[in-house]
């Protein structure tokens, strides 16, 4: 599916607030209510729209650290680790990369003492750097027409 100029001002409108009805997305791009719920479910369909979620803030549930950690991991434990890190509740996004390092991760944690404890949990499959995130710089871009 080709993605024409009112499809990509639907996808502007739902990437800055996902609970706008139908009804204020078709005011704001000129077209009627059933017609926006048409083209979501279309591109719903067609997996340009994945989902739907809720952003948390770490820090007013109570965690004081977000941290970059990268693994460079020993021979034969990157399969190991793909399985191991969907186990951590502290991971909240992890990457496969390319480079000197095999995975990214970015995690959240109650504080130094939690920092400490979770690389020792990551140690046994690979070399280990952190990063402290101290803010954001740019959160939640929205994707933008190709072009």
């Amino acid at each position: 599916m080709s993605l024409d100029q009112l499809n990509w001002k639907i996808l502007k409108c739902l990437q800055s607030n996902s609970r706008l009805s139908n009804a204020e997305i078709g005011r704001q791009v000129g077209i009627s209510s059933p017609a926006v719920s048409e083209r979501i479910k279309k591109m719903e369909d067609l997996g340009i729209i994945q989902n739907y979620h809720t952003t948390v803030s770490p820090f007013e549930v109570g965690y004081q650290l977000k941290a970059l950690i990268t693994i460079r991991a020993f021979m034969g434990m990157l399969k190991p680790f793909l399985e191991k890190v969907k186990t951590f509740d502290e991971v909240i996004n992890c990457y496969r990369i390319t480079g000197n390092e095999n995975i990214v991760m970015e995690v959240v944690l109650k504080n130094q003492k939690h920092l400490e404890t979770f690389i020792d949990q990551l140690i046994v499959y690979g070399e280990t750097k952190t990063q402290i995130v101290l803010s954001h710089v740019i959160k939640h871009n929205p994707v933008k027409p190709l072009k």
